[in-house]
């Protein structure tokens, strides 16, 4: 069934204090057209400034999702951008007059309900999908974080969390029909923080407009009610608290028996939506967080450039070419006698590697004079087909477009091992192995019947037409 897009029917504000900046302030959620995507702006700065709500933008993760561009920022997004995705809105124009959206009580009910008091408008666009169609794998041994996204039908998540603490122990949650779930069953979870976190995010600058009304405090310490009252009065909070006996500071219920693992689903549904379109897939997630997160979502929307360019060029998707010369013709700058690959026919996004043949002929113009006598092909134009396959791998990461070049500006470690002649197919694999601003750093190898004719490391720069 086909699904359009949808929007906000009409304006919406919320106001009150961030989190973490303790700033007051007020966000504004907008109808926008159709493919807009969300957008934050900037109304308190001269020009209202933009931030796209695109992972390529986030800066910060430091206990919440910050976005920056064109030096505008907004800090602790992942509750708007979950309230957003949880109620299928496709595009909104949000407007907000400081640096970190109003707290609430930690949910993302303070959106969704005056959302759902605007209405929606259903739009002529059809819903752009992100259907995952092979096994997107994330994993942190370290911090024993592993995010998995599976092909599937429709979208799926499925949270678990273990901080190795006795005082909330193992849970998990899944969401599977947002449309069903999301409002009563998720929306409403709650920030969490542990009580040994208290005085450490205070002194990182954070939790200015922390309170008992929009987190819950996790005790996981021992300690008696008057060191209680001296840590919160130390940090400068106003009010009175007590340990009490539910292990929540104050006694605070629990809306949920697993509140704190909605809430981390929650919070990923929200960075996940800076991928940019909404995804066909199940998501299992095992100790997740926004550093986790972010990285996470940053591979899928590799794969979902890849999928864009794929769709621009008709790039077939067979057995025999994942670029066909027809595409590659639309791609590449080059033309005739320099244009060196015929094919791409692999393309890796998790780890930046595409594989690309040149077939080569006794009909190359080259062999008339290197040699008449006995035809080799030079190794220049090795070096110059194995960097033209690289400028592939360039596109397909996304760092240019129809308006940009790929120029090769050095080369290192270039050996030549065997010649290539007539009859040859010239099988290129090429990874890239460091980024810095706009140069990338590229391994690539040479191969003919599966023996190494040539290798180099090759440096280039992405340029203006």
């Amino acid at each position: 069934m086909l699904v359009n897009q949808r929007t906000l029917r009409e304006k919406v504000s919320v106001s009150g204090i961030g989190l973490h900046t303790g700033n007051i302030g007020t966000i504004t959620f907008c109808p926008a057209p159709e493919n807009y995507g969300f957008k934050f702006v900037r109304t308190d700065i001269p020009h209202a400034p933009e931030i796209p709500a695109i992972v390529d933008y986030v800066s910060d993760i430091a206990r919440g999702t910050t976005l920056t561009h064109d030096n505008a920022s907004v800090h602790t997004v992942e509750h708007v951008l979950a309230a957003l995705v949880g109620l299928q809105i496709d595009n909104c124009r949000i407007e907000i007059d400081n640096n970190e959206p109003p707290v609430g009580d930690g949910s993302a009910l303070p959106f969704t309900e005056p959302i759902l008091a605007a209405g929606f408008e259903e739009q002529k666009a059809p819903k752009d999908y992100l259907v995952i169609d092979s096994t997107v794998r994330y994993a942190n041994e370290s911090k024993g974080v592993e995010i998995v996204a599976l092909p599937n039908d429709d979208f799926r998540i499925t949270v678990m969390v273990d901080y190795h603490n006795p005082a909330l122990g193992s849970q998990h949650s899944g969401l599977f029909d947002l449309e069903k779930e999301f409002l009563s069953e998720f929306a409403p979870s709650r920030t969490f923080c542990f009580l040994t976190e208290v005085e450490m995010l205070h002194k990182q600058g954070l939790i200015k407009g922390g309170s008992l009304d929009n987190a819950v405090v996790i005790v996981d310490k021992k300690m008696s009610q008057d060191e209680l009252s001296e840590m919160l009065h130390g940090i400068g909070y106003a009010h009175e608290a007590i340990l009490g006996d539910s292990g929540i500071l104050n006694n605070n219920h629990l809306r949920f028996k697993n509140e704190p693992a909605r809430h981390k689903l929650l919070d990923m549904l929200g960075d996940l939506a800076l991928v940019g379109v909404p995804m066909k897939a199940q998501v299992l997630a095992a100790r997740p967080g926004h550093a986790s997160n972010i990285e996470f979502a940053r591979k899928i929307r590799k794969l979902y450039e890849n999928k864009q360019l794929q769709k621009k060029y008709q790039i077939k998707r067979g057995d025999s070419a994942i670029y066909d010369i027809n595409a590659i013709l639309k791609i590449m700058p080059h033309r005739y006698p320099f244009l060196l690959v015929d094919r791409i026919v692999e393309y890796d996004a998790e780890n930046s590697r595409i594989r690309g043949y040149k077939n080569v002929t006794i009909n190359e113009d080259f062999f008339n004079g290197h040699f008449p006598s006995r035809p080799v092909m030079p190794g220049v134009l090795i070096l110059e087909a194995m960097g033209q396959t690289g400028g592939m791998l360039l596109l397909n990461n996304g760092t240019f477009d129809e308006n940009k070049l790929v120029f090769f500006v050095g080369m290192d470690k270039v050996r030549f091992r065997k010649p290539v002649i007539p009859g040859d197919q010239l099988v290129m694999d090429v990874t890239l192995i460091k980024k810095r601003f706009n140069t990338f750093t590229l391994d690539a190898k040479a191969y003919v019947d599966g023996i190494l004719v040539a290798e180099a490391e090759l440096l280039a720069a992405i340029v203006d037409k």
